[in-house]
């Protein structure tokens, strides 16, 4: 009886990773529901995503399709594809149903197409078709941000039906979050808006169009910076989303431009930083050193081109040492100038402050920064040389090399993105090996090419 009486306090005692475990091997899904909802998602799925993918599979079967879904919308985009493709196709589907229309597109549209289909063909043909329809806008327009979930009536509907509906179907009222009520036309043109406060002051009789007002639009092809501006300028919650023929395609909603905007500026991130797509670190091990691999054995090409130049001027070097002791700042310092250049460049491209017809006038810019900053780089860098080996000469080698290579350095890192940009290249991924592999060449030039003109003077 004692043992018994223990066994409770046992289990509170065990890990969570433990209790996952326990669940799973006696397979008792109504114990890993209670578990996850004790959980915050982002704990949840952490845990989850530490079993092997075998076990993980189990876990999606065992839980309720709403508590799976809410795990989907939380994982990156790669893990909810890797997660859904990997089950039983009718199990997947009613997982997706569960999720609202953009969620779903984003991650229909990101399997391949064999199992993309197998999980749409089990799912409510209209909620389907909606898919069908969403994946093929891009993901930085409108038409790849919206829901196509709208809270419509027809322009023949009255207050009262109105608040009939709100008061009888909360849970779908509730996948409207952020919408206003929009009217439509018999073809499903939006002609009209009612404000929620309009609704509770109006008579229950009146018709919508009595209170209505004219909704402002956007097109299904809309850039995510054009959908910025507009909510920028605008306190809407939402904004009715229009097809090429003016119907009501869905709404894009204002947190959504805001999670996508900041998407954006992550994905360009890890972009400048050499990892090229999505990753996390329970995708398999071969993806991921694939992924990387790409991007690292290319960057050995580049260096070795960069170390080219150094081996051209080996008599320099050897004649020179402390030279060697140099090359390596003088490079690093210029990269660093040119990488702020980039940064600046790549967020006015995002912010739409620029474009690749302004390259000759963000030259100028950089140029004029590079100057002030390379002189006063120099001027530092060159006293130090001069100071540590006694060689005014060297100094001057030194801090004129640098100078020279930043004001180049922040040209390319300035300049480039948007030369990628107009000859249709991602320019947060190239402008990195690019501007490395150049001030690379061009420090150690400089600083060599001065060193052998000065060479009587420094030795």
């Amino acid at each position: 009886m004692a043992e018994n009486a223990k066994a409770p306090q046992e289990i509170i005692e065990q890990s969570v990773q433990e209790q996952f475990e326990s669940f799973l091997r006696n397979n008792d899904p109504l114990a890993m529901k209670d578990l996850l909802d004790s959980l915050s998602l982002s704990e949840g799925l952490r845990e989850i995503l530490n079993f092997s993918a075998d076990d993980r599979d189990q876990i999606f079967h065992m839980l309720p399709a709403d508590t799976a879904a809410d795990l989907i919308r939380e994982a990156p985009n790669e893990v909810a594809v890797e997660l859904l493709e990997r089950l039983d196709s009718d199990v997947a589907a009613h997982i997706v149903e569960e999720l609202d229309s953009d969620i779903q597109a984003d991650v229909i549209g990101e399997m391949d197409d064999d199992d993309a289909e197998a999980i749409l063909s089990e799912m409510d043909k209209e909620e389907a078709d909606d898919v069908r329809r969403l994946v093929t806008y891009d993901d930085d327009t409108a038409g790849g941000i919206m829901v196509a979930e709208s809270f419509t009536f027809k322009k023949v509907d009255t207050v009262g039906a109105v608040l009939k509906r709100l008061a009888s179907d909360e849970e779908d009222f509730e996948r409207y979050r952020g919408q206003h009520p929009y009217i439509v036309d018999r073809v499903g043109k939006p002609v009209g808006v009612v404000s929620l406060r309009g609704l509770l002051t109006a008579k229950k009789s009146s018709l919508l169009t009595e209170i209505m007002v004219k909704p402002m639009t956007v097109n299904v092809n809309a850039r995510l910076d054009e959908l910025r501006d507009v909510f920028d300028e605008h306190p809407f919650l939402g904004v009715p989303v229009v097809d090429e023929r003016g119907k009501l395609a869905g709404v894009v909603s204002r947190s959504a431009v805001d999670e996508a905007v900041l998407e954006r500026a992550e994905s360009e991130s890890l972009r400048l930083q050499g990892i090229v797509s999505e990753e996390v670190r329970s995708m398999p091990l071969i993806i991921r050193s694939r992924r990387r691999l790409a991007w690292l054995s290319a960057n050995i090409v580049l260096n070795i081109i960069a170390a080219s130049v150094i081996s051209a001027y080996e008599a320099t070097l050897a004649a020179v040492i402390a030279i060697a002791v140099f090359l390596p700042m003088v490079s690093d310092m210029s990269g660093c100038s040119g990488n702020q250049a980039v940064a600046v460049t790549m967020r006015e491209l995002s912010l739409g402050l620029v474009r690749p017809v302004d390259a000759f006038r963000v030259w100028l810019k950089e140029v004029s920064v590079g100057l002030i900053n390379g002189v006063v780089l120099g001027i530092l860098i060159g006293a130090v040389a001069w100071i540590w080996k006694g060689n005014l000469y060297l100094g001057i080698v030194i801090g004129l090399a640098l100078s020279i290579n930043t004001v180049i350095a922040v040209s390319i890192g300035g300049v480039v993105p948007l030369l990628l940009k107009r000859f249709g290249q991602d320019p947060a991924v190239a402008s990195g090996p690019l501007l490395t592999t150049i001030t690379d060449m061009a420090g150690f030039f400089l600083v060599l090419s001065l060193a052998t003109l000065f060479m009587p003077l420094l030795i």
